[in-house]
């Protein structure tokens, strides 16, 4: 780890506690951080930085616990099973704290690309590729007019429909890693596609995640398709 990534994870560490700290005191941080009120007040004052091990142990053991509660409260789910998580994927904020704990809390590779799917897995993709130093790609239901070369995914849905998506050919190239993520991931026909994709770019999955897992039905679907880490944050 480099001196600019041991910086962004003491930042991400301080995010996460003042996050913390708007509904506790401080004894009361301190007793579910198991750190002294005395330190937590100069992290979260900005006074001093935690040391890069007491960061990471905040953002990957704390940071995930603490922010899949906050995703938690900010879901709503219907009479029939529908997600609605838009105080999540509309948060740039909360998802700017959600890239470090996904980065250093689950088993990801660094990858070259982050990949989803259009449109709201963009916010989250966007923010792990700046976390990440990386780029961001996403498929679309439609191709681009000014774009000649696609890889094109097609798959035909229980229900009939069939679903495809298209992403310019140039967006990844031959034996780049690829973190495929999402926002929800529920029967597991998207992240196939985009897993798809992936296998006709000749590149590599580096991982598949979801901020929310409807079930475990798409969960278990990806893990059918590769053997890299997949995870989700929460899962209702």
């Amino acid at each position: 780890m480099n001196r600019a990534e041991k910086a962004a994870l003491q930042l991400r560490a301080v995010d996460v506690l003042r996050m913390l700290k708007e509904t506790r005191t401080y004894d009361e941080l301190a007793e579910t951080t198991e750190l002294p009120a005395g330190d937590l007040n100069r992290y979260v004052n900005g006074h001093v930085l935690p040391g890069t091990e007491r960061a990471r142990e905040v953002v990957e053991d704390l940071g995930r616990e603490a922010l899949g509660q906050e995703l938690e409260a900010r879901i709503r789910v219907d009479d029939e099973g529908y997600v609605d998580n838009s105080s999540a994927v509309f948060d740039q904020p909360f998802l700017d704290l959600v890239a470090p704990v996904v980065a250093n809390g689950f088993e990801f590779d660094r990858p070259d690309v982050v990949l989803t799917a259009a449109t709201d897995g963009i916010t989250l993709a966007a923010s792990l590729a700046s976390y990440y130093g990386t780029r961001c790609a996403y498929a679309k239901k439609r191709k681009e007019t000014a774009v000649e070369e696609f890889i094109e995914a097609r798959e035909r849905l229980q229900s009939g429909i069939e679903l495809t998506y298209y992403l310019p050919e140039s967006a990844i190239e031959e034996g780049e890693s690829v973190l495929v993520v999402d926002d929800l991931i529920r029967s597991g026909e998207t992240q196939e596609l985009l897993l798809d994709i992936v296998e006709t770019a000749d590149a590599d999955v580096a991982g598949v995640f979801a901020l929310i897992a409807a079930g475990e039905d798409g969960i278990e679907r990806a893990r059918g398709r590769t053997d890299a880490p997949i995870g989700a944050l929460t899962t209702v």
